[in-house]
């Protein structure tokens, strides 16, 4: 899968490394604010409790 987006990209192989991360970043930082935040309210980690 990544050999073929790799082969996809436009460019040598410098602009297609910095095509590659600011892509990868703008994963992460959908990630981040929108999709983990959504799915957090469905999990059961919410509700910690230590008993003595």
């Amino acid at each position: 899968m990544y050999a073929w987006i790799w082969r996809h990209l436009p460019g040598p192989v410098w602009a297609r490394a910095t095509i590659a991360v600011l892509a990868l970043a703008i994963v992460v930082l959908v990630l981040f604010e929108w999709v983990f935040p959504e799915v957090s309210a469905l999990l059961p980690f919410q509700e910690q409790t230590v008993n003595d």
